[in-house]
């Protein structure tokens, strides 16, 4: 069932454990069907590097388990996962890490400014990443706490627990702008640590004036 997606799950979840994104068990990955809204999702406790697509485990909008093959369950923050889907029709993946300096972040209950313009590639459309209120893991406190937060960013920190992307078109977009946000946080704390003080942000007006340039005629 779903085995192209259970493979894109798997190779992303692989993906990220490999570029430092959320190490050993930490973190989890998912990927709604357009077709039949069922999501595949990563099973809570595996080891990344020993899972296969098999362990992948598919579940509904309701958080019943369809399918899961090698008897795994899925990721305790299933809730989440599904109060986003259940939010935004339009999202199909998402992303949550554990990145070290995003963390931090997180963790200081401290939002991450425009520093540089590439920030608008991650959706944030008021000017900065959000940081989503504590929520315990697992529960529907913490699946409530970044439905807020992703109404104005495509990713966000959770406070004192990791950072969260989504995407609306695959998982692969959702891990890189997970990526992105790590290597926006870590260069803001650069900043911080060299400048002492806050360093100057790219107004949210200039932001959204991006555009492909019109002088650059494509083939036709």
């Amino acid at each position: 069932m779903l085995e192209d997606l259970k493979q894109e799950v798997l190779a992303c979840a692989q993906q990220a454990d490999r570029s430092g994104l959320c190490r050993h068990r930490s973190g989890n990955f998912s990927i709604r069907d357009e077709k039949s809204g069922l999501i595949c999702i990563t099973p809570t406790g595996a080891d990344r590097e020993e899972m296969t697509a098999d362990d992948i485990v598919v579940v509904d909008a309701q958080a019943r388990v369809v399918e899961n093959k090698t008897g795994l369950r899925p990721t305790s923050e299933t809730l989440m996962h599904l109060a986003v889907y259940n939010s935004r029709p339009e999202i199909m993946a998402i992303a949550h890490t554990h990145s070290r300096f995003a963390t931090s972040f997180a963790i200081l209950n401290k939002k991450i400014p425009a520093i540089v313009y590439e920030i608008f590639m991650l959706g944030c459309r008021e000017g900065y990443v959000p940081v989503a209120p504590y929520g315990r893991p697992g529960t529907k406190a913490l699946a409530e706490s970044v439905l807020k937060p992703l109404m104005i960013a495509d990713v966000a920190l959770m406070q004192a627990h990791g950072a969260i992307a989504i995407d609306q078109s695959s998982l692969k977009e959702a891990l890189l702008k997970a990526s992105y946000l790590e290597e926006l946080a870590e260069m803001y704390y650069h900043t911080l640590l060299i400048g002492g003080q806050e360093p100057p942000q790219v107004p949210a007006e200039e932001l959204k004036k991006w555009a492909y340039p019109a002088e650059i005629t494509l083939k036709q």
